[in-house]
């Protein structure tokens, strides 16, 4: 039977494999369309504006579409537009098509987060990181096929339409039953009001999210790049960067649920930012591939959980409606996600690709300065007027 967490896994999942199919051909999207390291970053850099608009205005119009109708338009109109970029011939077109799926994305997050930290209440355990290790698990698949197609001369355009038709045919399936969760006990029952933008009791979560995405950013997006530049390997060595930092991002989220029950949140998260920083060291650091791809597989283990716990803590504060606060979290974090090619695409050029992950540390140290936001509470709590569920297998 699918329950509702899976198809929230699922929607996660598919995002991944549709954005990764992109970003895991960063390399041959450069080359076809002549961009250098910054001019690549200006391009990619649509997604970001695109995101902040959706955080920033979208809330309401989620509300009253629902989970399935906004996951519906969310998970196919990415993977449709990442689809067509390879086909643009110009960054102009490539910036403005990256813009609508971030309009999208900025939705999707908000839609999903909220669905899954009320899902939790709903079952009477956590499901968030598991949640984003889907996400991570979908990074992680399309990566190495990424990898493997690139060593095997397939076009980008045959491997992202590939992939939009895998999306089609799996998303029809899971998402179609979807269902709106019912409210998590003491949520804020306002309406969810036309903007959403931080507030001072939310900048410790921001703080958290920024070093988590910061880290996952440089992770994804210039893994291939730097193993092509600094070391010069073969396609499917350059790509394993990638692939490690996904493998090792996943199965963190996936199987750490049950030590935050057992740790807290706080516990857990600055240990993960302390193995994040040791990961940027050794890849800024490296004087060999193999430490490298290491250093990747520490940074994918440390940003893991990370942002996951933030948008927990953000959905659970009782100040606003829960898809105001997870989407103001958004709004600063998620675009980070998206700002990072840009903002390291300019360091990589002008102080070389390695100091492009060093200068990632202090915002780590920020991140775990800000972790007591977090809190010590270790058991969600069931929504308004139910006991939780018996526990079910969330495999």
């Amino acid at each position: 039977m699918i329950g509702p967490h899976h198809r929230i896994y699922a929607c996660f999942f598919l995002f991944a494999l549709s954005l990764g199919a992109l970003l895991s051909r960063l390399p041959d999207l450069q080359t076809s369309l002549g961009l250098g390291e910054s001019q690549l970053g200006l391009t990619l850099i649509g997604m970001s504006i695109g995101s902040l608009i959706s955080l920033t205005l979208s809330s309401p119009l989620i509300a009253r579409l629902g989970a399935r109708v906004t996951a519906f338009l969310t998970v196919f109109g990415t993977a449709a537009i990442y689809a067509l970029i390879p086909w643009l011939g110009s960054a102009e077109a490539v910036f403005a098509a990256l813009f609508f799926a971030g309009l999208l994305a900025g939705a999707l997050e908000i839609n999903l987060n909220v669905e899954a930290d009320r899902t939790e209440a709903q079952l009477g355990k956590r499901i968030m990181n598991r949640a984003h290790g889907f996400w991570s698990l979908g990074f992680f698949i399309t990566a190495l096929v990424g990898a493997s197609v690139r060593q095997l001369g397939i076009s980008i355009q045959l491997h992202t339409g590939l992939m939009l038709a895998v999306v089609i045919a799996i998303g029809l399936v899971m998402i179609f039953g979807m269902r709106n969760a019912p409210a998590r006990a003491g949520e804020h029952g306002g309406e969810a009001g036309h903007f959403a933008f931080p507030n001072l009791g939310l900048l410790p979560l921001c703080l958290i999210g920024i070093a988590a995405f910061l880290v996952e950013g440089a992770g994804i997006d210039w893994s291939a790049i730097y193993m092509r530049d600094v070391f010069e390997v073969e396609p499917f060595i350059g790509g394993m960067g990638l692939t490690l930092f996904a493998f090792f991002m996943a199965a963190a989220r996936l199987l750490i649920d049950p030590v935050v029950e057992r740790f807290g949140p706080r516990t857990v998260a600055v240990t993960l930012l302390g193995l994040a920083a040791i990961g940027i060291v050794a890849v800024g650091l490296s004087p060999h591939p193999a430490l490298a791809l290491a250093g990747f597989s520490l940074m994918g283990i440390g940003c893991s959980a990370v942002y996951p716990l933030a948008v927990s803590a953000a959905a659970q504060r009782t100040d606003r409606p829960a898809a105001v606060n997870v989407a103001a979290l958004g709004q600063v974090t998620f675009i980070v996600f998206f700002l990072a090619p840009p903002l390291l695409g300019f360091v990589a050029e002008y102080l070389g690709i390695r100091n492009s992950y060093l200068v990632c540390l202090p915002v780590v140290a920020l991140g775990l300065l800000a972790t007591r936001a977090l809190g010590t509470k270790k058991q969600p709590e069931p929504p308004a007027g139910t006991a939780p569920e018996p526990a079910t297998p969330l495999g």
